[in-house]
């Protein structure tokens, strides 16, 4: 359903005055559902805003299976500490990277705070 959920992405974009939290799901989403080049345009959309948390772009690229720039982003989100990444073990939409020795890895050096 990825055409209803774009719509609706889209909405929230434009309700939010183009909220990084909106923009980095409709970028997500277009990135599932093979719209690679529209993923690629709203990671550039997201790069004039002041702050986007690295979590949230190391998600876009995982979601285009772009791993390099993922673990790139998702290692910026470690040094800043971010948040989320107490969910990147059970976190669906980085599936994707499990099988890469870099998520254990990352996994591992979250939970010892490294």
């Amino acid at each position: 359903m990825y055409d209803e959920a774009i719509r609706e992405l889209r909405k929230a974009v434009d309700l939010s005055a183009g909220d990084t939290r909106s923009l980095t799901a409709l970028a997500h989403t277009y990135a599932l559902s093979g719209q690679r080049a529209k993923a690629y345009h709203a990671i550039k959309d997201l790069s004039r805003h002041e702050y986007v948390p690295p979590y949230d772009i190391g998600m876009i690229y995982a979601g285009l299976n772009d791993k390099d720039p993922a673990f790139e982003w998702l290692e910026k989100a470690r040094e800043e500490r971010a948040p989320w990444l107490v969910l990147l073990e059970t976190e669906p939409r980085f599936d994707n990277l499990r099988s890469d020795p870099r998520f254990r890895d990352l996994v591992r050096r979250v939970r010892a705070g490294l």
